[in-house]
């Protein structure tokens, strides 16, 4: 029985070493799996990076460490605050809860292939906030019934930060923000290196109809036939300066 495992262990190791050798060279062969520059991955590591409000921070932490986790349909499960303990948080300590925690998890199998010179790219639609996570019902519907409140604590955190983490950008998208413009543009000038304000901007302009960006270049570049959810323009100065003075128009329009 012993020299039988023997055995057995080695050949699972050569299995797994000529397996792993193979996939080597199966991503050396195919463009799709070409590694990203570090400047690249960096980019991407920050697009991911959330905003972790602090209104009542080191309750609302504590209550999540306290939930169980709940079956659902198939690899569905949730993590959701009991209806007593989330009805005891303030609305800026539900804000705080509803940012850093999404109630619905699922587990995904796929591996996202890395995007190319991401830093050097506007894309047409942000990525996902909580990787195999989502807000549930409950919390978008918060988000919407408190959109107001919702969009003054985000604009209080950003000017206070000086930054829009993916939560943020992706709350404001959804709740259609048009009203935090001015101050997403203001961040994004500060070191015009968050690509993804613009992404915003674009998405709001998108989300209202505007008829500029809807009948334009760039509209049909990012969502037309032939676009993808990874479609983008490329960063410079012209799309850059375009993209802000379509966002400033349609502000002013819809202010008026």
């Amino acid at each position: 029985m012993i020299i039988s495992l023997k055995y057995y262990l080695r050949f699972l190791f050569l299995a797994v070493a000529i397996l792993s050798s193979t996939l080597v060279f199966a991503q050396e062969d195919n463009p799709e799996f070409k590694e990203a520059s570090p400047a690249s991955q960096a980019y991407h590591n920050n697009r991911l990076k959330s905003t972790v409000p602090p209104y009542g921070l080191t309750k609302v932490k504590a209550l999540i460490a306290g939930i169980n986790a709940t079956g659902g349909d198939g690899d569905v499960y949730f993590r959701v605050l009991g209806p007593k303990s989330y009805q005891s948080l303030s609305l800026p300590e539900k804000f705080t809860y509803h940012m850093i925690h999404a109630e619905v998890s699922s587990q995904n199998c796929d591996i996202p292939t890395p995007i190319l010179e991401e830093d050097l790219k506007i894309f047409g639609n942000l990525p996902d906030v909580f990787d195999e996570e989502n807000w549930s019902e409950r919390q978008l519907n918060f988000l919407v019934s408190n959109r107001d409140s919702v969009l003054s604590l985000i604009s209080e955190s950003v000017n206070r930060s000086k930054k829009v983490g993916l939560n943020y950008k992706t709350t404001i998208e959804y709740v259609n923000g048009w009203e935090i413009i001015p101050v997403l543009i203001k961040t994004y000038n500060l070191d015009h290196k968050d690509h993804d304000i613009l992404t915003v901007l674009i998405q709001l302009m998108k989300k209202n109809d505007y008829q500029p960006f809807m009948t334009s270049a760039t509209y049909l570049k990012l969502y037309g036939n032939n676009s993808t959810y990874r479609s983008f323009l490329n960063f410079n100065k012209a799309n850059e300066d375009l993209i802000i003075s379509r966002a400033e128009a349609f502000y002013n329009g819809r202010k008026k």
